[in-house]
């Protein structure tokens, strides 16, 4: 090696030994943890008073465990009310509510992304518009209207209200927009009309779009309480997070019981944002650009 070589590798900096750990690296993940056990740790509460007797819940000072686990709660509070029938509602309502916001929201915002029509701008500034308008604005009107049309304490008077929105077809837009116009171009001159493209290539390639706003949808639907507290009257129709304030009345709130239900209630979710995980990221970043006209 010449003396020129040797000095220039002296001057280079030298390479850090990988999986060496670093004050920062340590900052960082003990800062991981102490986020992870704060969101967690209601999670926990929950289950473990799930598995007490409920003179222990209300005991003070609240232990961090029960002193004898009672996982009979969770068999007692299925039995204690009609909640099979309140959970068979819930997957229902979900279920059809996004199907429906799926197939709707891929057709609009399909629409919006790629067909010339007039005002399509304003036309979707308004939609966008709806964005701002909180539930509650709504519930009355919309309650005015299934009452008019026989639709209280319904399945569908349930379900088609909170079927149509505009967060699922601004979500598709975004993604459909970043999609090559050479596939679409390529599919027009074989011949293919604009409901073959949506259904053989564009959604496809919306798989992770899709499913991000499958996981937003249903989850939110799960754990809608003002609309199916409004729109049902009895138990033939009620959805879980009604039923689970059943648990609380007058001869006093089984909060063990209570815990239990909403323990159960929460693995729906849980299972689907386990199984359509890789599709969050995915979809999170390929919707996330703003561009487009």
């Amino acid at each position: 090696m010449t003396l020129d070589a040797t000095q220039a590798a002296a001057r280079a900096p030298r390479s850090v030994e990988p999986g060496g750990w670093g004050a920062k690296d340590i900052g960082s993940l003990a800062a991981i943890i102490v986020v992870a056990t704060a969101f967690l740790f209601p999670f926990f509460w929950m289950v473990s008073n799930a598995i007490r007797t409920n003179d222990e819940v209300l005991a003070v000072p609240p232990r961090l465990l029960p002193s004898q686990a009672h996982w009979e709660n969770f068999v007692q509070a299925w039995l204690y009310l009609p909640f099979g029938r309140f959970f068979l509602n819930s997957a229902i309502v979900a279920a059809a509510v996004t199907l429906i916001v799926l197939v709707v929201s891929s057709m609009a915002g399909y629409a919006f992304a790629r067909l010339r029509f007039p005002f399509r701008g304003s036309l979707f500034a308004i939609y966008m518009g709806t964005l701002m308008v909180p539930q509650a604005v709504l519930v009355i009107p919309l309650f005015l209207m299934m009452s008019r049309i026989g639709w209280v304490n319904t399945y569908q008077g349930l379900i088609l209200p909170m079927a149509f929105g505009s967060f699922g077809t601004f979500l598709l837009r975004q993604f459909f927009l970043q999609v090559p116009r050479e596939l679409e171009e390529a599919a027009l001159i074989d011949g293919a009309s604009r409901v073959r493209i949506l259904v053989s290539i564009m959604l496809p390639l919306a798989g992770p779009a899709l499913g991000l706003l499958a996981l937003f949808t249903f989850t939110a639907q799960w754990n809608n309480f003002l609309w199916a507290l409004i729109i049902t009257n009895g138990n033939d129709h009620a959805t879980l997070p009604l039923g689970l304030t059943l648990f609380q009345g007058q001869q006093g709130s089984q909060w063990n019981f209570l815990m239990a239900g909403t323990t159960i209630s929460v693995l729906p979710g849980l299972v689907l944002t386990i199984l359509l995980q890789r599709y969050i990221f995915r979809g999170l970043s390929l919707t996330s650009g703003f561009g487009g006209k």
